[in-house]
């Protein structure tokens, strides 16, 4: 399937009811199952990622299909290694090529028992469920912070708790926060002094949990404000304290001339008119947002230089290479390095006569190339665009709402 997008004949006017934070959920559902919780997670996302953790979690299988769902075939990797049992945990092609190797070995040194089905370091895996013995770590601070995040959740149940030294740049900080934050809302305590984190024997509490809306997504919105000429948006459901990382978007779409006003509902987006020669930018506390960023800032014609893009290789697919291959079609020529970094100085190159985004099983890169259609007098076709399930299920709905013209073909 494809959909050809074009951009709305008037002004556009959103009021977005945004979906529920898909980081929240998971790791919340993870922490409300391990307090034996007797209240159901309120504003839960409806996103596949979430879809098929409940599944699981209220499933009476031993054998789990996660899909394409990273976060739940790590925060599940752990959280089964201590539920006693025999399990398997798999998922789509993509899924059985995504490293699991760190995850696996670490859970093994704590006193897990994983072994791999397939193929050595990657899913499927079949978990051997018993008491986990903890201990001190280290580990990469490198890594993908889920791996962090499924090792802190389980901690507070292991039998020595948990002393992990994370080694090096910490990468994805912001995700590690609002998981040792969430922790503390179910009752467990951790101290987090320089490069280790601490995390005694505890018990978790259960509490009444509702789940904010998602900045992750309100960051497409906030690349059609700077992208269209007249529009009013309005994003429902965002609070200024957020928990989430990727909450700095806000402040970084200020350079490209969104300006951001908080209100009781959510929050109202306006031009500002200030817009940065070339914006730079670590994106390592905030991966999630980098294509929407390298989408937009091409299409505004802003030069720019995104460093801490590491994790970026390891996603739904390898989002830089698929960033400058879709580019291409559209005649920008962005270059990489050292695989942490992404630029656009400029460069074009003459683009394809009738280009069809390819979206790699990726939501991101469909939700991150739709705004295009603002600029591009054609519209823009998108290939697969079903993938948004993922994360936004309701994101094209959203954007027909708001004017813009979307057919299938």
């Amino acid at each position: 399937m494809k959909y050809l997008i074009k951009s709305p004949e008037g002004a556009i006017r959103a009021s977005v009811q945004l979906p529920a934070s898909k980081s929240i959920s998971n790791r919340a559902l993870i922490l409300n199952a391990l307090s034996y919780s007797p209240y159901d997670i309120q504003n839960l996302s409806d996103c596949d990622d979430t879809e098929v953790m409940v599944r699981a979690l209220n499933s009476d299988s031993r054998d789990f299909d996660i899909k394409a769902a990273g976060t739940a075939m790590r925060f599940l990797t752990a959280f089964l290694s201590k539920i006693v049992g025999e399990w398997t945990i798999t998922g789509t092609e993509r899924m059985k090529n995504r490293p699991i190797k760190l995850l696996v070995d670490a859970l093994n040194s704590l006193g897990a028992r994983i072994e791999y089905i397939e193929k050595e370091g990657y899913p499927p895996l079949r978990i051997f469920g018993s008491a986990l013995q903890g201990g001190e770590i280290s580990l990469a601070g490198g890594v993908s912070s889920q791996y962090i995040s499924a090792l802190l959740m389980v901690a507070p149940l292991m039998e020595n708790g948990l002393i992990l030294n994370l080694e090096g740049n910490i990468i994805s900080r912001p995700y590690i926060d609002l998981t040792l934050q969430l922790m503390e809302q179910f009752g467990v305590k951790a101290t987090w002094n320089g490069q280790t984190i601490r995390i005694l024997p505890q018990e978790y509490k259960p509490i009444r949990f509702t789940v904010e809306s998602d900045w992750s997504a309100a960051s497409y919105w906030y690349s059609i404000m700077a992208l269209s000429k007249n529009a009013e948006i309005e994003l429902l459901g965002l609070f200024k304290n957020s928990l989430q990382g990727d909450a700095a978007g806000a402040k970084l779409f200020a350079q490209l001339g969104v300006g951001t006003v908080f209100t009781d509902r959510g929050v109202r987006l306006k031009h500002t008119g200030n817009v940065t020669k070339k914006l730079l930018y670590n994106f390592v506390n905030e991966p999630d947002l980098a294509q929407t960023f390298v989408v937009c800032c091409v299409l505004l014609n802003i030069p720019f230089r995104f460093t801490g893009l590491q994790s970026l290789k390891i996603k739904e697919t390898d989002r830089i290479e698929a960033l400058k291959t879709e580019l291409r079609k559209l005649g920008y020529l962005l270059t990489d390095s050292n695989d942490s970094i992404l630029e656009w100085n400029g460069e074009r190159c003459e683009p394809e006569m009738d280009p069809v985004i390819a979206t790699y099983e990726d939501h991101r890169m469909a939700m991150a190339f739709a705004p295009a259609a603002l600029i591009l007098p054609q519209g823009l076709k998108i290939a697969e665009p079903e993938v948004v399930t993922k994360s936004y299920p309701a994101y094209w709905e959203d954007l027909k709402q708001a004017g813009f013209d979307i057919t299938e073909i």
